[in-house]
């Protein structure tokens, strides 16, 4: 079996000083060493241009959206994040919710978070912008982008869900669910999750449309509360009611 490679030797048998490349915290030896210098890399426009659909460039593609969020959404104040259906037409009642909601927040001094797109993202920065509050809209790329609505006056797009996730919890002293599809339901059981886990503390979740969400709450408690896949304890965390005044006292009171 043979052993470990050992280093070369010169005539004489002494092993030579073998030659090191240094990079940053790294050291190159052997045939691991390049010949070009990373400025030299940079500086060269004549190379491939594949380097910009790499990992590394994606981690700073990445940290330039935790950077950009951070820093406009630093100093928002108080918060609550707005969910819903983008597809919530102006003329549904749930639409009429979201402007009574956006606004009702923005006059208690929160500002409203919503994704910035249409149906009740948009009703949401409606009611908020329109009582003269902070209606901020965290878009996301899309293949059906529609691009971010008219009522939100403090605006960021993201490449990535997990960055626009993180600044959704962030900024956000509690949630206020309204009718919605996959994407309302992605970010509602998101934070109750991580209520459960306590990586937040005291947020409130309110689901409003009691029709619309006491199907899910009867699931939770029939068959997973009545399974041990919960404990009573989660199952409390949403508050469920029709009542848009209801809902933004149960922030008030939170905060």
């Amino acid at each position: 079996m043979a052993g470990p490679p050992t280093a070369p030797t010169d005539a004489s048998g002494e092993h030579p000083p073998r030659p090191v490349k240094r990079k940053g915290p790294l050291f190159l030896r052997d045939e691991q060493i390049d010949l070009s210098t990373t400025d030299q890399r940079l500086l060269d426009s004549r190379g491939t241009s594949d380097w910009v659909h790499t990992d590394p460039w994606r981690v700073l593609r990445i940290q330039a959206e935790f950077v950009e969020g951070f820093g406009a959404l630093a100093e928002l104040g108080p918060a609550i994040a707005v969910f819903g259906s983008a597809r919530t037409p102006r003329d549904d009642p749930f639409y009429a919710q979201g402007v009574q909601l956006g606004a009702s927040l923005a006059r208690e001094g929160f500002a409203v978070i919503t994704g910035g797109g249409p149906g009740a993202m948009e009703a949401a920065n409606k009611g908020a912008a329109g009582a003269g509050g902070v209606s901020v809209g965290l878009g996301i790329e899309l293949p059906f982008e529609e691009g971010m609505n008219d009522f939100v006056n403090v605006g960021v797009n993201f490449r990535y869900f997990f960055a626009r996730k993180t600044m959704f919890v962030k900024y956000s002293q509690g949630f206020a669910v309204l009718p919605g599809g996959m994407g309302t339901f992605d970010e509602l059981f998101e934070a109750i999750t991580l209520v459960q886990t306590r990586k937040v503390t005291s947020f409130p979740v309110v689901l409003i449309g009691v029709d619309y969400w006491s199907g899910l709450i009867d699931w939770l408690r029939d068959t997973v509360l009545a399974t041990n896949r919960i404990a009573p304890a989660d199952l409390e965390m949403l508050q469920l009611t029709d009542d848009v005044e209801e809902a933004v006292s149960i922030m008030v009171a939170a905060r």
